[in-house]
């Protein structure tokens, strides 16, 4: 038998966390679908082993939002790490830019924020919401689209459970199950690279400030954590590359690391386990498409250097709920 519910989000990262989050307690009955369920240490980090390799720079947008939704102070001072600066520079020639808080009376520019923290965070968050239904850990097996029917769609679990909904939400990933089987046209290139991610101690303290350099094959970045001496690094390089990198021990990745970033911040202490994730560029052509809603890296993603993509999923979900929300109080269907 059918489960009925007015609107179903497939995925349950930040993105389809943080648009249930929105929607929480209001008129419509929710489900939240999820593979897997995000756990974090709320403790203040002090080696590199303590921190997860993928951070996000959650910028002001980012964090008004999560504040509306009742998260942003759930997430442990020690866990989030504002910044103040930023100091960009060519390492070929003699380019640069910096950014500085105090010259736009402002107390920082944005914080560093691991995605598994923000994400337990909201799931915690979650939990208290009585419109909002869980199905974790589980994935959907099958899409079914039921033309005679006012739910448009049944999704068939793989727990034997079907959900029927109106209005579907893809916010799985950049590999959408969802956006592949409803076939939504994208325009989409390989940018020949792979993000190489780590965390790594430094000699000399961070100074609440992001760090990138440009060098002839690539970006690389350091980005701060609340340790002084903690940063989360994204290297931006040929796949070829990243793979030496990722093959090197710990002590001669650091010596490279420490080359390839002209000793900005002193040694390199120690660092962590390294993953490197190969960079696409994707953009749906359209984001809607008969009841079914692409969000966050399901609709596009972009390359790192700027670090906007969670920011530009945050603001899919702040964007797509506040609509919902207006259409709920004329009285409209929210698909």
């Amino acid at each position: 038998m059918n489960q009925q519910f007015d609107m179903v989000i497939i995925g349950g990262g930040m993105v389809g966390t943080s648009l249930a989050c929105a929607l929480a307690n209001s008129s419509l009955k929710i489900a939240l679908v999820e593979t897997q369920l995000p756990t974090a240490p709320f403790d203040a980090p002090t080696t590199v082993s303590d921190v997860d390799m993928r951070v996000s720079a959650l910028n002001r947008a980012s964090e008004n939002f999560l504040k509306q939704v009742g998260v942003w102070q759930d997430i442990p001072l020690a866990r989030k790490s504002a910044y103040e600066k930023m100091r960009i520079w060519d390492g070929v020639g003699t380019g640069h830019i910096q950014f500085d808080a105090e010259e736009l009376a402002e107390e920082y520019l944005g914080h560093i924020v691991e995605n598994r923290v923000t994400a337990q965070a909201l799931m915690h968050k979650l939990q208290q919401a009585n419109n909002v239904q869980l199905f974790a850990p589980v994935s959907v097996a099958k899409i079914e689209h039921l033309e005679y029917s006012d739910n448009r769609y049944a999704l068939h679990l793989d727990n034997g459970q079907t959900l029927a909904t109106p209005l579907l939400i893809a916010a799985d990933g950049a590999r959408s199950f969802v956006r592949q089987w409803a076939e939504f046209d994208m325009r989409e290139w390989d940018y020949q690279h792979h993000g190489l991610v780590c965390t790594v101690q430094t000699e000399a303290e961070h100074e609440d400030c992001c760090w990138q350099r440009f060098t002839e094959s690539g970006v690389l970045a350091f980005l701060p954590l609340s340790n002084k001496k903690l940063c989360s690094i994204v290297w931006s390089c040929p796949e070829s590359q990243a793979q030496t990198l990722l093959s090197l021990d710990e002590a001669d990745f650091n010596l490279a690391l420490e080359k390839a970033f002209e000793g900005k911040l002193g040694k390199i202490v120690a660092s962590g386990p390294r993953a490197a994730i190969p960079l696409r560029q994707r953009h749906a052509k359209k984001y809607v498409k008969e009841g079914i809603v692409l969000v966050g890296d399901a609709a596009h993603t972009i390359h790192p250097l700027a670090g906007q993509g969670v920011n530009l999923g945050l603001m899919d979900a702040y964007v797509l709920s506040d609509e919902i929300k207006q259409g709920l109080e004329r009285g409209l269907p929210a698909h």
